[in-house]
């Protein structure tokens, strides 16, 4: 016989019996047969429908997930862009995330030129020349040749952030690079250079999202308010 077979008699009568007969709530079961009366006992005292007790003050409040961006300085007058732009710029921003997700392992097997050497993640100074270029480092006037045969200098401008080159670039090494620039961000005046480097490091943060990724979020949000202040 099965185990349920064998267990079947053994149940039969604890079912047939009256459920509050010599229920002593006290007393531990001793025996198999006392401890599935005692549950059936208590599942039949349950009721069929529990509803939970809820402050109906708490309702009130709004339930989203904030990240506090406090000390962000509010938009000088005709500064601030309208809700229609901001729910574009935010949707366009969504759909290049998920387009740069999907497509990563495509172009990161990509080629890279000979010229682009890819810093390591800990050479702070190394990626602020790869990102911003020598002129701005060095914050010179430099001669960029611009010769077809030559090409762009980009050792002097800066090199893109181009699909190839973020897509080699893992969640630690975007955290970090991002960081170095926010930090540069601090102290230098803004250049389109850095944004498009800013942009492209936002897009490549996955979710969920770090710890210190928020935290550097909320400094760049800061730095960006007293930028536009001064603009």
């Amino acid at each position: 016989e099965s185990a349920a077979e064998e267990l079947m008699p053994r149940l039969l009568p604890v079912q047939d019996c009256d459920l509050s007969e010599d229920f002593d709530p006290t007393v531990p079961p001793r025996t198999p047969q006392e401890y599935l009366k005692r549950v059936q006992i208590e599942a039949a005292k349950c009721p069929d429908v529990v509803v939970a007790q809820i402050d109906p003050k708490k309702l009130k409040k709004k339930q989203t997930a904030n990240i506090s961006l406090s000390g962000c300085q509010p938009a000088p007058e005709g500064y601030s862009p309208t809700l229609k732009w901001q729910q574009q710029q935010v949707a366009h921003f969504s759909a290049i995330r998920q387009s740069v997700n999907k497509h990563r392992n495509h172009w990161k097997a990509q080629h890279l030129d000979s010229n682009v050497a890819i810093p390591r993640v800990e050479d702070e100074e190394g990626w602020k020349r790869f990102c911003l270029g020598e002129k701005s480092y060095l914050d010179t006037a430099v001669e960029v040749s611009r010769d077809e045969d030559q090409g762009i200098d980009y050792v002097q401008i800066g090199f893109p952030p181009l699909l190839s080159i973020v897509s080699r670039m893992n969640q630690a090494t975007v955290t970090s690079v991002l960081e170095y620039l926010t930090n540069w961000l601090a102290e230098k005046e803004f250049t389109p250079e850095l944004g498009r480097w800013l942009y492209a490091l936002l897009a490549c943060l996955e979710k969920p999202l770090l710890p210190e990724a928020h935290s550097l979020i909320r400094q760049l949000a800061r730095r960006c308010s007293e930028v536009r202040v001064m603009e």
